[in-house]
């Protein structure tokens, strides 16, 4: 048993489709592309080529009140089941339906194509607000992917509770809720620590439960993305001031993963030596 544990997982997240609701797990696996089935699917703009993303939502206000849940456990990278996507309006479409690029694109209001491989350099639009402490202000730019798939920068976001609750007591009006944010691993310090407390970790491994090990590569900048409305959080541009006041716009942190394997809520996590 390690005797450096710093943090307990407390929740484990997975999103199918890029900038749709994702599901919750009790468990899963890690492989060298994340937790298994998180970001395979994307919907992909037909006039721009661009992958279609929440980080722009004046052009896809609604993209993120879509819910994807797999209709089954996925097994393995390649072959991955289909997807079951929710509409706002409660209607149901399947990944493998042949309709499902029609009545997106009509739920959207823009030609799309649902697509499960991603180009070798994918890209995405998205708008920066005019707010204090962002690099770019009242701006749409071009962001470019991870290569040949459909993340932003890196495979697995990590997050711990101790930073909702200093944000919450930096801006105690805002609804600092891990849907926010979109992790992958929510963890919970076990020694009380409180701030920023993930910022101390990167440059360095983690590992969590038996068989993961994860490294730590760089603080996350937020966007735009963690203040617009879903379910019955409202829209709240104070989440991203709040963020950049006071922790350089950065919510968690990203990383690669070392080494894969089973991964459970509970399980706990330490700091192998250097």
């Amino acid at each position: 048993m390690p005797t450096d544990v710093v943090a307990t997982v407390v929740a484990l997240w997975r999103y199918p489709v890029k900038s749709m609701m994702g599901e919750q797990l009790n468990a899963g696996e890690v492989t060298d592309r994340g937790l298994l089935g998180d970001r395979r699917y994307a919907l992909v703009d037909r006039e721009t080529g661009k992958v279609a993303s929440a980080k722009d939502p004046r052009k896809w206000p609604t993209l993120i009140a879509h819910r994807a849940t797999y209709v089954d456990p996925p097994a393995g990278n390649d072959g991955l089941p289909a997807v079951r996507i929710t509409l706002p309006d409660g209607r149901i479409i399947r990944s493998d339906d042949p309709d499902v690029d029609r009545v997106l694109s009509a739920d959207l209001g823009r030609d799309v194509a649902l697509e499960g491989s991603a180009p070798e350099a994918p890209s995405l639009e998205e708008y920066w607000p005019d707010m204090e402490g962002l690099d770019h202000r009242d701006a749409l730019t071009e962001e470019a992917m991870a290569p040949g798939t459909f993340f932003d920068a890196a495979v697995v976001h990590l997050l711990t509770t101790a930073t909702l609750d200093r944000l919450s007591q930096l801006y105690p009006e805002g609804r600092f809720e891990v849907r926010r944010f979109r992790p992958n691993v929510v963890v919970t310090a076990t020694d009380g620590q409180s701030g920023f407390i993930e910022h101390e970790w990167v440059g360095r491994s983690l590992a969590i439960g038996d068989e993961v090990r994860l490294r730590v590569t760089k603080p996350c900048q937020r966007c735009v993305m963690t203040t617009i409305a879903q379910d019955d959080l409202p829209k709240d541009p104070g989440i991203l001031r709040a963020a950049a006041r006071h922790n350089n716009v950065n919510v968690g942190v990203y990383a690669t993963v070392g080494r894969g394997g089973r991964i459970r809520r509970g399980d706990e996590v330490w700091l192998p030596p250097s």
